[in-house]
């Protein structure tokens, strides 16, 4: 979908726009393109103040321009080529410098090296990349995956294969040594067969392939009723994920004709649709994070760490781009028929809600995690029903609040650095926030800076 750019503007910045009031300084314009060129492309436009106003530019617009040219050419490496251009909006100039993803990934500042030079976009925010997503991205750039690679560390003898050989004949399908090999679970080096990492995920040899679930009280964190932990090969972890979530959701009796049929509150298709998305495209090469299921009273919730793969929009996923960053996971699943077609999941999973009758699946992402957040249409028990109605007043007069409001509402002791994390936006633009809305008479401290809270009016 195209928006212009006063639309755009409007929407705020994002992953794929930042706005600045007037030429920021070099290193800070080279960080921000460095960034865009590193994860979806984006847009610099000079000229429009964080409260989205178009104040314009006052200096000499092509020697703006040229100078922009020359910071970008002295600053990053390997080079950048941006759009360097001048948009008119409410009768004033602004300069837009656009840059698209890069095909010589990791970009980088040369005089501090690619190790610390490197920066991402997250959310609204530019981020120094770990070494982790360093490798990730010399990856992207030569079009491989890390489930691809060979997991050097482990003999092929050692594994046992039942769980994915089960798998392949429950679909009729013998896993024999060439579609292992052509799949890319094992690859050949100097005539010995290794496994491949995709290989070592799918029957789940890594610490970091899990998925932790919990029913909370409330529609917080702060109190869980029951909580699991999944581990071992990813096909029994998707069961018995399932198993978990169908334990704590409510069943509703329709009568159709002379037959009552019972369906879960939320279509357990389209579950099962948001759980295969999350499996087939975390990040698995960064250890110690896992797949989170949250089942609170009001929602049910999917979070998989690693964002949306190799640098696609929300936007874009949306009208059902699909990238693939586990080649091997996605290649296996889909031959498993757990995948119909690439690109159509979020697409199954709106379809199948709409025709349940049924709240569609809200999707964020939110710095480097994807969340799938499904809403719960039917109450909870009885003796929870008083506590369920005053909550959802709550949350429905916290509706209409914007965002930082709403976060602040649901937790008064939030910090500045939560708010910042939890909205993708810088720890400045969090305070500029914060001081208007107490200018405005919407928001109150109560207490000192450490141990207050705030008071939304």
């Amino acid at each position: 979908m195209h928006f212009n750019l006063q639309q755009q503007i409007d929407a705020g910045e994002s992953k794929t726009l930042e706005f600045k009031r007037q030429l920021p300084k070099g290193e800070q314009l080279a960080k921000t393109l460095i960034a865009f060129a590193n994860t979806a492309g984006g847009k610099l436009v000079i000229g429009v103040d964080d409260q989205r106003q178009i104040l314009g530019i006052e200096d000499d617009e092509f020697e703006m321009m040229d100078k922009i040219a020359s910071m970008v050419h002295e600053l990053c490496q390997p080079s950048l080529m941006p759009s360097i251009y001048l948009e008119t909006l409410q009768n004033k100039t602004l300069v837009v410098v656009q840059v698209f993803r890069g095909n010589q990934m990791p970009y980088f500042l040369k005089y501090q090296g690619r190790d610390q030079g490197t920066y991402v976009r997250l959310g609204a925010t530019n981020r120094q990349a770990s070494l982790v997503m360093i490798h990730e991205l010399e990856r992207q750039a030569l079009n491989q995956s890390f489930d691809e690679q060979i997991a050097w560390q482990t003999a092929l003898s050692e594994l046992d294969l039942t769980p994915l050989i089960q798998a392949f004949e429950q679909v009729g399908k013998p896993l024999n040594d060439a579609k292992m090999r052509s799949l890319k679970l094992i690859r050949q080096q100097d005539g010995i067969d290794y496994p491949t990492h995709g290989l070592m995920i799918l029957l789940g040899r890594y610490e970091q392939v899990a998925i932790k679930c919990a029913r909370f009280k409330g529609t917080a964190m702060t109190l869980f009723l029951d909580k699991k932990e999944y581990t071992g090969d990813l096909f029994n972890q998707l069961e018995q994920t399932e198993i978990f979530i169908k334990n704590h959701l409510h069943l509703r009796g329709e009568i159709l004709g002379l037959q009552r049929t019972d369906t879960f509150e939320i279509p357990m298709p389209a579950i099962r649709e948001a759980l295969v998305n999350a499996i087939v495209h975390r990040d698995y090469s960064n250890s110690g994070r896992d797949i989170k299921v949250g089942i609170y009273d009001d929602l049910l919730n999917i979070v998989s760490p690693g964002g949306l793969p190799n640098g696609i929009t929300l936007d874009e996923a949306m009208h059902g781009r699909s990238e693939i960053r586990n080649k091997v996971i996605a290649r296996v699943f889909k031959e498993l028929d757990f995948i119909e077609q690439w690109g159509s999941g979020i697409a199954r999973m709106q379809q199948i809600c709409q025709q349940a009758d049924t709240p569609a699946p809200r999707l964020k992402e939110t710095g480097d995690f994807f969340d799938i957040e499904f809403v719960r249409t039917e109450t909870t028990s009885q003796d929870e029903s008083s506590e369920k109605s005053s909550e959802k007043s709550s949350e429905k007069s916290s509706e209409k609040l914007p965002p930082i409001l709403a976060l602040i509402q649901s937790n008064p002791k939030i910090s500045a650095k939560a708010l910042s994390e939890e909205l993708g936006i810088t720890s400045r633009a969090v305070e500029k926030q914060i001081a208007q809305l107490k200018k405005d008479d919407k928001l109150e401290r109560i207490g000192p800076a450490k141990g207050g809270y705030w008071r939304v009016k």
